[in-house]
């Protein structure tokens, strides 16, 4: 009989990790399949080669939170934190932030992303200072979006949409802070 070491203290996360792997590997078959029937999808070796590290950063991001905390304020902020992270860089890459994917002044957008991962290690990953960061990096993201409005009103004002994300982690991470104390 297997004593509760060998599996795990008695959870059964193994069903959840295939589900959670499996949803990038879909994700990834779905550009390959569309390339079959029209023209409009080409993604290269290096697409799926970045989007599959892209993938993977997240789900390994995924993985990290789970093991962090138990509680789902922090869980689900963190998840805030990494799904911010994650729709900048994929928005970046396919169409751009201001202008076109190839506008330089969308590589600031990448100082976001910088604010909130130094935050969070300074913070040492505890929910009050990873909320603190959050905060910054969604004040950034404002700032560089407001900035970018004179070249690219719509593309701005969606890229100022993208510190709800980065707000709505700051707000879970706070409530987990308070959860701590």
């Amino acid at each position: 009989m297997a004593s509760n070491a060998d599996n795990k203290g008695g959870r059964r996360g193994i069903p959840w990790r295939i589900v959670g792997w499996s949803i990038p590997a879909l994700l990834l078959l779905l550009p390959l399949v569309a390339m079959h029937f029209t023209q409009e999808v080409n993604w290269t070796a290096a697409d799926f080669v970045f989007a599959g590290l892209l993938f993977g950063s997240v789900g390994l991001a995924f993985e990290l939170i789970v093991r962090k905390s138990g509680g789902l304020a922090y869980r689900f902020g963190a998840a805030f934190a990494v799904l911010a992270a994650f729709l900048t860089i994929w928005v970046n890459g396919a169409v751009g932030m201001i202008g076109s994917e190839s506008n330089p002044y969308n590589l600031l957008f990448g100082g976001v992303l910088l604010i909130a991962l130094i935050g969070a290690v300074v913070a040492r990953f505890e929910p009050a200072g990873m909320a603190r960061a959050m905060i910054a990096a969604a004040t950034a993201q404002v700032v560089l979006a407001a900035f970018g409005l004179s070249a690219d009103r719509l593309g701005g004002l969606l890229s100022m949409a993208f510190a709800v994300p980065w707000l709505l982690a700051a707000a879970l991470l706070w409530k987990a802070a308070r959860e701590r104390a």
